[in-house]
């Protein structure tokens, strides 16, 4: 078993993130993958032929060999520095790895059998500008409704924090995850005790990943914890929701979709960007929605939360 010990130190500065560029690395892994777990089949179909003309590069070939069932190689995988983690800042992070770091991955990953592909000493730049290329593909269209779970998911564990410490942000994180005595224990996952030393945790929230989860713990990558989204079985067995005619025809299809996605709490910045709205529209039709009663609204350390009222669950079917 490997756990993470900590100290109060460690725990004041564990934080939050989102790492665009593993939701990638594992959508690929699942679309290489005869049964592709993690993915369900209308995903794979609607993917799969994206998916085939980009197998064909070399550079997907050597993405499959820096992983194997129980590990990859962290430097085309870098744990979020910040909060807002971008595409493009993993995509940056991946070129400015130190070579050093690079060069010992890939030689773990290669020893039976070295390749020219990652032998290059511009293959940072390559693996980078192929993960650009397979993003544009097959995740930028679906990633801000992605992110707007991921970001959900942040905001209920950072509430339960602030109501009940740590063991309470952590309880539902994973069935193998679990708060004991001071530290965190990752069930079947090897490595012993590992002390954070004050660095704190990334805890980083994924919709491909599910029903597994993951683990940083190699120097000199910040230690972090990647599990599943809360609510992503429901978003990839059915999709993103969809607005009830009658109430697309009542209020309008925008007002509908918002109060339809208000299921759980949401604020207008990431509405607008799941929903391809502008800030200032989002903002207005959340206006009307409240003053009609069907949300209500309320702060979350610095954003403003809306939520669907009983009469807006009701009369969107919830």
């Amino acid at each position: 078993m490997l756990r993470f010990a900590t100290s109060p130190e460690d725990m004041a500065r564990t934080r939050f993130a989102l790492s665009p560029v593993f939701e990638l690395l594992n959508l690929l892994r699942a679309l290489a993958s005869p049964h592709g777990r993690g993915v369900p089949k209308e995903w794979q179909d609607r993917l799969r032929d994206r998916y085939r003309h980009l197998a064909t590069s070399r550079a997907a070939k050597a993405i499959e060999r820096l992983h194997t069932g129980n590990s990859g190689a962290n430097f085309i995988c870098p744990p979020p520095r910040k909060p807002g983690q971008t595409i493009e800042d993993d995509l940056a992070a991946i070129r400015r790895a130190p070579p050093e770091t690079v060069r010992a991955e890939i030689d773990f990953y290669t020893r039976d059998e070295p390749d020219d592909f990652l032998n290059a000493p511009d293959v940072q730049d390559r693996l980078a500008d192929f993960l650009r290329q397979a993003w544009r593909e097959l995740v930028a269209d679906d990633w801000p409704r992605l992110r707007l779970l991921c970001e959900r998911d942040i905001v209920h564990r950072s509430a339960e924090l602030g109501r009940g410490g740590w063991q309470a942000a952590l309880t539902g994180l994973h069935p193998k995850i679990r708060w004991r005595d001071g530290g965190i224990d990752l069930i079947g996952r090897r490595g012993g005790t590992l002390d954070l030393g004050g660095a704190g945790l990334l805890l980083v929230p994924s919709v491909f990943i599910w029903p597994e989860f993951a683990v940083f713990d190699d120097d000199p990558w910040p230690k972090a914890i990647v599990y599943p989204a809360r609510g992503v079985a429901t978003l990839l067995e059915h999709g993103p929701p969809r607005a009830p005619d009658h109430l697309t025809a009542l209020i309008g299809r925008s007002r509908a979709l918002i109060l339809v996605m208000l299921a759980d709490p949401a604020s207008t910045s990431q509405l607008a960007r799941a929903l391809d709205l502008a800030t200032g529209a989002t903002g207005d039709h959340l206006a009307v929605l409240l003053r009609s009663g069907l949300v209500e609204r309320a702060r979350s350390g610095r954003s403003v939360l809306y939520h669907r009222t009983p009469l807006g669950d009701a009369l969107s079917g919830g």
